[in-house]
């Protein structure tokens, strides 16, 4: 039996990958929000200086644990595939956007710690926050074809 053509514009192999990374995302972004969530509640000061300053600084410590319990509810419901993490998750990176904003802006200044400091870290996390909102999104249940 004769192979079948295929398509044009297909790639042997690409779809088989792309399906792998779109089941394998949400779990990419279980692992970062597991790291950065429990770092948010064992090192709460190493986000300080990253607080936007209009938030009045004796918010600042609760916030930082506040996301970080919600960086970890939303790794429990992406491994779970809950229909509700997805959007959560789009939530929880839109809430801590303005803190990446913010350590961009400083970067270079010496007020963020580490690599931190470093404008390309700084700069190069805010469109990383692109890429790990479409791994949270990978997570959406399909609809039930009936």
């Amino acid at each position: 039996m004769a192979a079948r053509p295929r398509p044009p514009g297909r790639r042997g192999g690409t779809v088989p990958v792309v399906s792998t990374l779109r089941r394998r995302a949400p779990l990419g972004l279980a692992a970062a929000f597991v790291a950065s969530g429990l770092v948010h509640l064992v090192r709460p000061q190493v986000f300080a200086s990253i607080m936007p300053r209009a938030i009045p600084e004796r918010h600042h410590t609760n916030l930082i644990y506040v996301s970080g319990l919600a960086e970890l509810a939303c790794a429990a419901g992406l491994v779970r595939r809950a229909r509700w993490a997805p959007a959560a998750s789009v939530a929880v990176l839109a809430a801590v956007f303005p803190a990446n904003v913010q350590m961009a802006l400083d970067a270079g200044s010496g007020r963020n710690a580490g690599a931190a400091d470093s404008r390309a870290v700084a700069w190069g996390r805010l469109p990383l926050q692109l890429v790990m909102a479409w791994a949270a999104l990978q997570a959406r249940r399909s609809p039930d074809p009936r």
